[in-house]
């Protein structure tokens, strides 16, 4: 294959959008991706003919002039990905301990829809509103602006929590549980989830929210299609199993199959733990070794993917979020009473259909709950655990049915998911969502940073920046500034 400029082991989001921006700035750049589907999260499947997203359903500030899709045309996206916007006076639906709350699209209709549910409490929805703003307005890629230093978050935001700067805002506890409503945006725990994280996704979504039509994978094959014109190159079915070290630097990495990847340059878009464990070398020293695999992550999840019978379900334009009572705590679960929460969402029609076809019904679930499976792998792990999967569903569904009375009988078939198969198919330590928590009584210890003890080798992902598509499009600029001037990147994004 001949020597690259730069190596991209994972073909997640971050991976390939590091492919993009190298390989227009005209380096050789391979992608490996150990799957036989490319995406990470953007990964599609198909159950009973119909396609399913596994981890983007929806994003934000896609409306014309807005970052992301302002990020959209730079990459290419905007001819091949196909968005369908949301409800404008409800794009998030919230049951909280049996009353419905609505978030409005637009920072003014977004305050006048809570205002109606809180008249009394104006002045601190404004509020709100007007530090949200302020936080994301000093974070300079989020807002495509100039970077004059390597600062770029707002540093008290990353000191201070999402519950303590709620609670600063208003007295009410209702109106508290509404403002984190979309909690599971980002599996936020209380007193150690930093601000900036919801202030960055609440802003990202206010503004506009769309869901993809047609499924995420459309991403994928856009941007492969894009690094591929640009002379690079993407293998799947290609895993990584060790990156080879000489006294200074990575040389190569080496495949399952035993084949070697030289290159001068190599990024990693697997999590920080799997990366430490594919080195062998006293190059990475045992402390920052031990930093990483200690690192906590964020909860995974069982999701519930839902075909219904035909023209039988009006299409919901709404993100439905069910609370049993409190939004904070919700992973603090048991047997009895799980689940605590849920998310529920239709895929958008393909065909504009005023019916859905589909739907997917995400619940937190702990890695521990599957541990008996753990040294399994898909399709090979038994019928225990098709059993434990079935009940699961079963439950999960039973507790839609109290908010949407009769959605059952309209099913037509339904498979399901757990967090060993989030492990298996995104490579995530313990099938976390969102990869890494960040802390914020430990800023510095849970800061991942796209560089490594290795001067070559660099990381990108959910787990640099933050999660999400405009975290890691942020995350990718941040380690593709180790070879290209950021500011030039801006530029271009501006131009396009």
């Amino acid at each position: 294959m001949g020597k690259f400029d730069v190596v991209i082991v994972g073909s997640g989001l971050g991976g390939l959008l590091c492919g993009y921006i190298l390989g227009k700035a005209g380096y050789k750049v391979i992608i490996l991706e150990k799957n036989n589907q490319t995406g990470g999260c953007l990964q599609t499947f198909y159950h009973a003919k119909e396609k399913f997203d596994t981890g983007m359903h929806y994003i934000g500030s896609a409306a014309p002039g807005q970052v992301m899709n302002r990020f959209f045309n730079y990459f290419s996206l905007l001819d091949d990905v196909k968005l369908r916007k949301l409800d404008e006076n409800a794009f998030d639906i919230f049951s909280i301990n049996n009353k419905h709350y609505k978030y409005a699209m637009g920072f003014d209709r977004y305050v006048e829809g809570l205002v109606a549910d809180f008249p009394s409490e104006r002045q601190n929805i404004e509020k709100y509103v007007e530090k949200i703003n302020m936080i994301a307005s000093q974070s300079p890629l989020y807002n495509l602006e100039e970077v004059n230093n390597h600062v770029f978050l707002n540093i008290e935001s990353v000191k201070s929590s999402v519950n303590e700067f709620v609670e600063s805002i208003t007295d009410n506890p209702e109106l508290r549980n509404v403002l984190v409503g979309n909690l599971p945006l980002y599996a936020g725990i209380a007193d150690v989830t930093p601000l900036y994280i919801h202030a960055l996704i609440n802003k990202f979504y206010i503004q506009s929210s769309y869901r993809i039509v047609g499924g995420s994978d459309s991403i994928v094959k856009s941007l492969e299609k894009s690094i591929k014109s640009f002379g690079g190159e993407i293998y799947s079915n290609a895993e990584v199993v060790e990156f080879i070290c000489d006294t200074e630097k990575v040389v190569s990495v080496s495949l399952k199959n035993g084949e070697l990847i030289e290159g001068k340059n190599f990024i990693s878009n697997i999590h920080p733990y799997a990366i430490v464990n594919k080195l062998h070398t006293p190059l990475i020293r045992r402390a920052y070794k031990q930093r990483i695999t200690q690192l906590s992550n964020t909860i995974s999840n069982f999701t519930v993917y839902i075909k219904f019978k035909p023209k039988t379900v009006k299409y919901l334009n709404s993100n439905f979020y069910y609370y049993a009572k409190d939004v904070w705590g919700c992973e603090n679960y048991n047997e009895e009473n799980w689940p605590l929460n849920y998310l529920f969402m239709h895929q958008a029609p393909v065909d504009g259909s005023d019916y859905a076809a589909s739907a997917i019904l995400i619940g937190y679930m702990h890695i521990d709950d599957v541990k008996q499976w753990k040294d399994t792998y898909i399709n090979m792990r038994g019928e225990n655990y098709q059993q434990f999967k079935q009940q699961k569903s079963k439950i999960l569904l039973n507790s839609l049915e109290k908010s949407f009375p009769g959605i059952q009988s309209k099913i037509e078939s339904y498979t399901s998911s757990t967090p060993l198969t989030y492990r298996d198919y995104t490579a995530t330590k313990d099938g976390s969502m969102y990869g890494v928590l960040r802390d914020k009584n430990f800023p510095m210890q849970t800061l991942v940073s796209q560089r490594t003890r290795i001067p070559n080798l660099f990381m990108t992902g959910q787990n640099i920046n933050s999660h999400g598509i405009l975290g890691v499009t942020i995350g990718a600029i941040i380690t593709c500034s180790e070879f290209l001037d950021i500011n030039k990147i801006i530029n271009d994004i501006k131009k396009a």
